[in-house]
């Protein structure tokens, strides 16, 4: 799928709630204002970077889905966008990276101290955002999906420079790190939406599912991908000592000397050998099996919402969960 196919792609997902994502960016805008200078200059450096906003997305798709008719899904689209943005501004200190979406990162052209604390303003900032719904369950939800992006982080942290990773141990940092935010995000469209247990808890695999999906992709990206097309330095996984699952899989399958290459690289974060690992990654199947993991999640998250009701809105979470598996940046 081509970079203008992709865009194409993209468009045709959100045209559906183009004027719902207008007043998202509005209620964005507002929210973010500060006091204080330099809390609105990083805020608005990192939000304007744009990406994909697949999580707001997820809110307002789910919400229209179930006919929601109300603002909430505005509010909380927006909170939802905060704290992903803040476990960016986090996670681009950890990682030391210089380099997302294409641009410097906040913590290369601000410091390393303003980003983590303008990450920390736009937590509390999506916490108050939340507190304002006077919803126990919203709360709830957005509460413990913080936390468990939080322990993510963390068991990604214990990961590093660490060969001995395995696929479930990883695929369970996909889980908590990245995917918990996307099953946030479709739970709360269903919940709005005066939704059932059931259904609730469907949309949730959804997210959840296709955030696995994403992640997978990004690994797969990570080797395949071009720098100017995906928006960071391709090899950036292995320079930081990330064993993500294409490493993972020619640890487990690849010849004795590439294991020990591949040990060496993620305890070191080596990137004198990347050519000769890319290579191996290349031509052991690594990455048609992550891919192919990629398409099991996409395909569960299509079959999760199977009973939805049709319009489209759901045609476009399902066209989202197909995108999901075969973008290219």
């Amino acid at each position: 799928m081509s970079a203008a196919t992709q865009t194409s792609s993209q468009n045709t997902i959100t045209s559906t709630i183009a004027a719902d994502m207008d007043a998202v960016n509005t209620v964005i805008r507002e929210r973010l204002h500060s006091e204080v200078a330099l809390v609105n200059q990083i805020a608005e450096y990192i939000i304007s970077a744009g990406g994909k906003r697949i999580r707001p997305v997820l809110v307002l798709l789910v919400a229209n889905a179930y006919a929601y008719k109300g603002a909430a899904h505005h509010e909380l689209a927006a909170v939802v966008e905060f704290i992903h943005t803040a476990t960016l501004l986090h996670d681009d200190v950890v990682d030391e990276s210089s380099m997302r979406r294409g641009r410097q990162t906040a913590n290369a052209l601000f410091g390393n101290a303003a980003s983590v604390l303008v990450g920390d303003f736009l937590y509390s900032r999506a916490f108050q955002m939340m507190v304002s719904l006077n919803n126990m369950r919203v709360m709830q939800i957005l509460s413990d999906a913080t936390n468990v992006i939080a322990e993510g982080e963390v068991l990604q942290l214990l990961n590093m420079h660490d060969p001995d990773v395995n696929e479930e141990s990883y695929l369970r940092v996909i889980r908590s790190k990245t995917a918990k935010l996307f099953e946030a995000a479709a739970e709360l469209g269903a919940l709005i939406s005066g939704c059932n247990d059931n259904q609730i808890a469907a949309a949730g695999e959804y997210g959840r599912s296709l955030g696995t999906a994403f992640q997978l992709i990004d690994d797969v990206l990570d080797y395949a991908g071009d720098a100017t097309e995906i928006g960071k330095n391709v090899g950036d996984d292995l320079r930081e000592g990330k064993p993500t699952l294409p490493l993972i899989y020619l640890m487990e399958n690849g010849t004795d000397e590439q294991r020990q290459l591949v040990r060496s690289c993620i305890e070191n974060g080596d990137e004198q050998h990347f050519d000769t690992i890319l290579a191996a990654i290349t031509t052991s199947g690594a990455l048609e099996y992550t891919r192919r993991a990629a398409e099991v999640a996409g395909q569960r998250a299509i079959d999760a919402i199977a009973d939805m009701p049709e319009s489209p809105y759901k045609d476009s979470l399902l066209h989202l969960a197909r995108f999901a598996v075969d973008r290219t940046h």
